[in-house]
């Protein structure tokens, strides 16, 4: 499968993607001549990945009968100092929020996304070093 995406310059930083399913709006900081009309580019690389395991996730608990009640991603990525920038080090945490968790289950999922399915994940892990977390938060 291939995915192609076309990038239209709109002026200034700011680029109007279309991709498979949407258009996404994608500018700079004001400092480099962006006006916040968009995502920042590093940053939605995170939410890619935070969005890859998700899906991955909610697909196989849902499958495994062991629905939470509310889910989150929290993703931190440290830049390098030089350019080209790039994140060398994320770490991804889990929070799931409910009650009566099945954590076998839940840890099963998270690591079959983070060891199998996702894909995001492993082209991060060619340049990263990835670290992951799962937090519960009772309700």
């Amino acid at each position: 499968m291939t995915h192609t995406i076309e990038s239209n310059w709109q002026g200034d930083m700011l680029f109007n993607v279309e991709e498979p399913g949407g258009i996404v709006n994608i500018d700079s900081d004001p400092e480099f001549g962006g006006q916040n009309k968009g995502v920042l580019p590093k940053p939605l690389m995170l939410s890619a990945l935070a969005g890859c395991t998700g899906m991955d996730v909610v697909s196989l608990l849902k499958k495994m009968h062991a629905e939470v009640a509310d889910f989150k991603i929290h993703v931190n990525g440290q830049l390098t100092e030089e350019h080209p920038k790039y994140y060398n080090k994320v770490d991804v945490i889990y929070k799931f929020c409910g009650t009566d968790f099945k954590k076998d289950k839940i840890e099963k999922a998270v690591s079959l996304s983070v060891d199998r399915y996702c894909g995001v994940m492993e082209m991060f892990r060619q340049f990263s070093e990835l670290t992951t977390t799962i937090q519960y938060f009772e309700k």
